[in-house]
């Protein structure tokens, strides 16, 4: 399975670069093998691969809520930026959708991929030209249009 998405991945990256933003989706359940197949991306891209709830919590730890809610797109924008590459592959986005940090995950994705790819491991399910994230009834629930980003997924829409 990881051979054939990151082979999926791969291919999308010349599309995405004509994109406004070049953001590319990899939408899978927890636990669907989304970090195998990020690595497998940088070990045939060399593209850096960011764990973005250790990096972001790192940098949000010595800020009050009010803060970090804030500072949460330029410190993620700062991440990124350290990267020093043209395509990025971030694993692990969850705290993106933490309701104390009052954020719009797929926005903040969106911003940072105006400038360069970004690749980024999506916890969750596409349905009916909806991405979804969590179950209606969780509070960390987002259900965006699938427009302006690409999407690679292991499990067809149904």
């Amino acid at each position: 399975m990881s051979e054939t998405l990151s082979e999926q991945i791969i291919q999308k990256l010349e599309q995405a670069a004509e994109l406004y933003n070049r953001l590319i989706l990899l939408v899978a359940p927890t636990g669907a093998g989304k970090t195998s197949t990020l690595q497998a991306v940088k070990e045939r891209t060399g593209a850096p691969m960011v764990n973005v709830n250790l990096e972001l919590s790192r940098r949000l730890l010595d800020l009050t809520e009010r803060q970090r809610s804030l500072h949460v797109p330029r410190l993620l924008d700062e991440i990124v930026a350290q990267t020093k590459s043209d395509v990025i592959l971030l694993d692990n986005i969850e705290i993106l959708f933490d309701t104390n940090l009052k954020q719009d995950p797929l926005r903040l994705l969106q911003g940072l991929s105006r400038n360069r790819t970004i690749v980024a491991a999506w916890s969750g399910s596409v349905l009916k030209g909806n991405l979804i994230y969590a179950a209606p009834e969780h509070p960390e629930y987002q259900k965006y249009q699938v427009r302006d980003f690409l999407i690679v997924s292991p499990i067809t829409e149904t």
